[in-house]
């Protein structure tokens, strides 16, 4: 058990109203272990001593936390470890849309990526996911986990949320996982509690209310907007819905929620809201409120002037055998062929030149004297047909040789490139020479820890 916490005495004062008696309860929580949350990628297979976690199917705890980096599975997109409570999500989802039919949803403030990752999970594989992540490095990372979860539908961008503003009822689903005071978090991390004050959350909150006006036109009439937080405060939370309904037409979405998971529904007024405890619940500090949008919106057509470029037939016809999907369609793009599902590649090419663009479809390969030489993307993407390429299959220790970007020893595997597998979950490529091979790993993303 840890020390008591040394809470800053503006927001113990607040929370201790707030809480009542059950607030030693809540103090007594931030003085246990973090609970150990994963969710498993359903495209690709992990086995985890686990149980669930009880509004998520994807979602697990894990007995004891492992060495996350030196799992070979984390790498190779078969999970992604993120906190329980914010696997709400699903529920908001699955009870708001009809995840049957292609949806256009936009994930606003995206990276790392849990978000994005579960949304590719849920929604139908035709919807188009726009992931967004205003600063640049995030945005990178929000790209790398987005390529190891492998889905060809989705775009990675690297735009302010007023950039979003001309695309007019563009998306059926926006989320925004808005930046906050990070009141839940304290447990886990001791730094928000540092940061914390009066005023940070004061300037959360105006910050929150510029992010939604802003990005509120892109947002269909009748579409869902999901907001949520990681903090506990009314003036995040409750009362930037209420600016929100007061600036605009909206109307709030009530969840069912099973009394026994220990959340908090709150209902003020016309508003409705799902908030976290981590006394109550066994996860951390967590909102979110769903709305519908009644305003009038005039939905934006794509009209696209520049053509994104196609392949060769020659080099189609050659990639065809590389896909599950027959359905996904091929362009290049600076020097890279991809692929995107067909009925998004008109959206995709016009998100490409209006906005900064990290990641649009699954780079495929690369073309090299008419040569194919395949992009790692292409080795995580749940569409590839793996068994088109010959294997490597690699023990554990093996295995993090390959992902440091050490050599391999490829056996009696034939020359050309070979799929690196660990537990038949393909890690990245090879290219199998005479007497050795190279290691394609991408080396921005190999790993750094001995072990």
């Amino acid at each position: 058990m840890k020390n008591p916490p040394s809470l800053p005495k503006e927001f113990e004062d607040t929370l201790r109203v707030k809480l009542g008696e059950s607030y030693e309860q809540f103090l007594s929580s931030l003085q246990q272990p973090s609970p150990i949350s994963i969710r498993v990628n359903p495209h690709k297979h992990v086995t985890l001593e686990s149980e669930p976690v009880a509004w998520s199917k994807l979602g697990k705890y894990l007995k004891e936390r492992p060495f996350f980096t030196l799992d070979p599975a984390i790498h190779g997109g078969a999970y992604y470890v993120q906190e329980a409570s914010s696997m709400f999500l699903e529920q908001a989802i699955t009870q708001t849309v009809d995840l049957t039919k292609p949806l256009q949803v936009l994930d606003l403030c995206a990276a790392p990526g849990g978000k994005s990752t579960h949304l590719l999970s849920l929604l139908n594989r035709e919807s188009l996911l726009v992931s967004n992540e205003v600063i640049r490095s995030r945005a990178a990372i929000l790209s790398e986990n987005l390529q190891k979860w492998g889905h060809l539908n989705v775009v990675v961008t690297n735009n302010d949320p007023e950039d979003f503003s001309g695309l007019t009822g563009f998306f059926d689903v926006i989320v925004v996982d808005a930046p906050c005071s990070g009141e839940g978090l304290f447990r886990k991390d001791p730094d928000a509690m540092k940061e914390w004050s009066p005023s940070n959350v004061d300037l959360c909150s105006k910050r929150q209310r510029r992010i939604l006006a802003d990005v509120w036109p892109a947002l269909k009439t009748n579409g869902i907007l999901i907001y949520c937080t990681c903090t506990f405060n009314q003036q995040e939370n409750e009362e930037t819905i209420r600016w929100l309904q007061e600036q605009h037409g909206i109307e709030s979405i009530p969840l069912i929620v099973d009394q026994s998971w220990g959340i908090e529904t709150i209902k003020e007024g016309r508003i409705e809201g799902y908030r976290f405890y981590p006394h109550n619940v066994k996860g951390e500090g967590f909102f979110l409120s769903v709305v519908r949008k009644a305003d009038v919106q005039p939905e934006f057509r794509i009209k696209s002037k520049t053509k994104i470029t196609t392949p060769s037939k020659k080099i189609i016809e050659q990639l065809q055998p590389w896909l599950l999907n027959e359905s996904a369609k091929f362009y290049s793009r600076n020097g890279i062929v991809h692929a995107a599902p067909d009925s998004q590649v008109e959206k995709m090419e016009f998100l490409i030149h209006h906005f900064r663009i990290v990641l649009a479809g699954t780079p495929f390969i690369t073309v090299k004297h008419d040569k194919l030489i395949p992009e790692h993307a292409a080795a995580m993407s749940i569409v590839l047909q793996k068994d088109h390429f010959q294997h490597v299959e690699v023990n554990l220790e093996e295995a993090l040789h390959f992902l440091r970007k050490e050599p391999i020893q490829p056996g009696t595997t034939p020359k050309g490139f070979a799929l690196i597998t660990y537990n038949n979950l393909p890690l990245g490529w090879v290219n199998v020479l005479d007497n050795r091979s190279n290691n394609l790993y991408p080396k921005e993303w190999r790993i750094r820890m001995a072990g």
